[in-house]
């Protein structure tokens, strides 16, 4: 049967050439038992596409029977598909049949695959690799002998990377794909569809056919249509039935259609090319936080050695002028000014600024222990003397354990 036999058999209307490749493929695998993935997206009829499949078969004297997996619940669709024993669960008062025992012998289609549990994935690809399923609650195996025909509209490759959908499973039902295409990817056919609609209607509602002017055919192949040809049969019927002048201007038109969200489609903005090695490349915003927070680091850490030098060698504060590692000039003055002046220029308020004071000079050095074991020793002690030589008390007070005390104690040799 050659392309256009189809077309008026099954009432499609298009001659895009996609539409044309996506029928040449349903015509040429009809007569195989080959399994058919159909990828569209929702409202472009790929129902109907199934429907052509099973009709120029071999199998079109038996049965056909069409299922929406995204609509049957995920804890009965197990017994809607192969069928369940009496008492398998609660509510299963007597055996019944599934759509695979149902249709031997025939075709079924499964709208929305991508919607199909896991588990029930796991048991369609058995039915397709070997012909075989159990009951729910049976342990007995039966045989079946169903084409299977699937459709999506979603990305089930996509889906296999993310543990959505069986990737064996995928491999299994795209043996023969079939595309078909969006509205929007065949303009040439929306004035053809509509017209085919507003005929159908007007002798539906025994009312005159409206007619488009140019203006108004413009804005109806432009629109996006994003419910493909069910959002354009929608339209084509309000306007046939609300529409008082059947010749429909563009802001007639307009009224009808659905007010689209403007998407910002403005260009995103490159990252000037950085020589390698300058450190000015970024893979993402969080590179660049990272960077920020080393330089923050390494500000930091110049910043503590330069107050640890000066603790170390007070004269420093008299010095004329001292570096910051962004090359900043930090300024002092002399010991005898109470309250210096600090200039306009040179400094920000970032910037640290050391005062000199004559009080500096005249420091005292206090030597102390560094020692640990010493430092340990004496918060023992005192410990022990706040809680008068409890050691239970002390031990929480401390955060150690009475037994860690007890050794500390031999170990420093403190009387108690």
């Amino acid at each position: 049967m050659d392309i256009q036999a189809i077309k008026n058999r099954f009432g499609i209307i298009g001659n895009s050439p996609a539409l044309n490749y996506a029928l040449q493929v349903a015509a040429q695998v009809a007569n195989t038992d080959l399994t058919v993935l159909i990828n569209g997206e929702s409202g472009v009829g790929k129902e109907v596409f199934s429907q052509i499949i099973h009709a120029l078969s071999a199998r079109k004297h038996n049965p056909f029977i069409a299922v929406n997996c995204g609509a049957i619940p995920e804890g009965t669709i197990d017994s809607e598909l192969f069928g369940h024993e009496k008492g398998s669960f609660t509510g299963a008062v007597d055996s019944r049949k599934g759509y695979f025992e149902t249709v031997n012998g025939g075709t079924i289609f499964l709208d929305e695959i991508g919607e199909m549990p896991l588990g029930t994935q796991a048991r369609l690809l058995r039915v397709l690799e070997t012909g075989e399923y159990i009951r729910v609650g049976s342990s007995k195996v039966q045989k079946t002998d169903v084409r299977v025909i699937a459709a999506t509209n979603r990305d089930l490759l996509e889906r296999t990377q993310h543990g959505k959908f069986r990737e064996d499973l995928y491999y299994r039902l795209n043996t023969v794909p079939i595309r078909v295409p969006a509205l929007r990817d065949r303009k040439e056919d929306i004035p053809l569809l509509f017209r085919k609609f507003s005929v159908d209607f007007s002798e539906k509602y025994k009312t005159p056919s409206i007619q488009l002017d140019e203006e108004a055919r413009q804005v109806l192949v432009n629109y996006p249509w994003r419910g493909n040809v069910r959002e354009l049969k929608n339209i084509a019927e309000q306007i046939s039935v609300l529409s008082s002048d059947k010749q429909v201007t563009a802001n007639d038109l307009k009224r009808f259609l659905p007010e689209i969200p403007e998407v910002n489609r403005l260009p995103m903005l490159a990252a000037p090319q950085q020589q390698p090695g300058s450190g000015g490349d970024f893979a993402s915003e969080r590179d660049i936080l990272y960077k920020l927070f080393f330089d923050m680091k390494k500000d930091v850490t110049e910043v503590k050695k330069m107050f640890f030098d000066i603790l170390q060698n007070p004269n420093m504060a008299h010095a004329a002028e001292y570096h910051h590692p962004e090359n900043h000039v930090l300024h002092s003055y002399p010991a005898g000014n109470d309250m210096p002046v600090v200039p306009s220029s040179g400094i920000s308020n970032a910037q640290p600024i050391i005062i000199a004071d004559n009080k500096i000079d005249h420091h005292e050095e206090v030597e102390e222990t560094l020692s640990i074991a010493d430092k340990e020793k004496e918060l023992i002690v005192k410990a022990l003397k706040k809680h008068k030589g409890k050691r239970k008390d002390a031990a929480l007070d401390l955060g150690i354990s009475e037994r860690t005390l007890y050794r500390k104690l031999k170990e420093y040799n403190i009387a108690e």
